[in-house]
């Protein structure tokens, strides 16, 4: 195969989604084929300690590869091969045909997360559409019926997040509130990408440093009202669901799952914002479930949907040193 040219494909595929942006995956390239695996700093082990965000980010990249690959003609496939031990999902390897996909490059280039004002919801063929991809799977697509207590469960799970000190320690170490940051421009969660103003993003750099003083003080609490409430930015709240039994290969999979409705999402014109907190904390899990009437193990991710009422700020990648995406066949 022309490792040679996929290389060159990189900066596009590193454009995949991650929990706060850690970029875990790592490639690497044999004779004959490309090895997709993880780095172990690049994972969240205090947020994420089952390593679900990470599977699905995983995915997320493995699907991202091979939509961008078919695009600029390349005939790769994708073999699962999961090693926890070895930090592997799987590989890139060369294939009769191109990988068949709906999607382009620019897809993949103009998708991101918008964290601010979304107008209406998600129509209904768009909705099908979605829910026919995770079907296909074997999980679904379900919408969270509008209530005044979805917002109380993510207050919740934000002040059980900021209670946590390893949790915000984590945080810490992934955000980016100053330009000046020395991985502003590569990697984490940006002031502007979070949408914070310059004093706004003062004031939390400033009190997180302050953390381990202030905790005792009620400072999670505080916390978790300063980071307002994502619903009052309109939009539809959507649950991926996993099927009843699904093992860590399998959530691998459901990252590709994922992609593909982000993707599909995007290409209707709606944005989308993870609601991840609310099934990171067992007691929202668990409320999120009863609420939608499904077992809490199925609900594999939570997002907002809807009409972007002004373009998101673009987030940073290690390898992205281009202004666009290439021309493609």
């Amino acid at each position: 195969m022309d490792l040679d040219a996929f290389r060159a494909l990189e900066p596009w595929c590193w454009r995949a989604p991650s929990a706060h942006n850690t970029q875990p995956w790592r490639l690497r390239y044999d004779a004959d084929a490309i090895r997709i695996g993880w780095d172990p700093a690049h994972t969240l082990p205090a947020a994420d300690p089952t390593g679900r965000d990470l599977r699905l980010s995983l995915g997320a990249f493995v699907e991202t590869c091979l939509v961008v690959a078919a695009d600029a003609g390349l005939r790769l496939e994708y073999a699962a091969d999961h090693d926890e031990r070895h930090r592997r999902v799987g590989w890139l390897r060369p294939a009769a045909d191109r990988y068949p996909t709906p999607f382009r490059t620019t897809d993949v280039w103009e998708r991101r997360t918008h964290r601010g004002g979304l107008a209406g919801g998600v129509e209904r063929d768009t909705l099908a559409a979605v829910d026919a991809v995770a079907r296909q799977a074997g999980g679904a697509v379900r919408t969270v019926p509008p209530a005044g207590r979805l917002g109380a469960l993510l207050r919740a799970a934000d002040r059980r997040l900021y209670a946590d000190p390893t949790v915000v320690a984590e945080l810490r170490r992934w955000l980016r509130l100053d330009p000046a940051h020395p991985d502003y421009h590569a990697d984490g969660l940006t002031d502007r990408c979070l949408g914070l103003s310059r004093p706004a993003a003062t004031g939390l750099r400033v009190a997180l440093a302050g953390y381990p003083v202030l905790r005792p003080l009620g400072l999670p609490r505080l916390l978790a009202v300063a980071a307002g409430d994502p619903l009052a930015h309109g939009g539809a709240v959507l649950v991926l669901l996993a099927p009843e039994h699904l093992d860590r290969p399998g959530e691998v999979e459901f990252g590709r799952v994922l992609l593909r409705n982000w993707l599909l999402l995007h290409t209707a014109g709606l944005a989308a914002h993870p609601l991840s907190q609310l099934i990171d904390v067992p007691a929202t899990r668990t409320a999120l479930g009863a609420l939608l009437d499904v077992a809490p193990h199925r609900l594999l991710h939570v997002i907002r949907v809807g009409r972007p009422l002004f373009p998101a700020p673009r987030s940073a990648r290690r390898t992205t040193d281009r202004a666009g995406p290439a021309p493609v066949p």
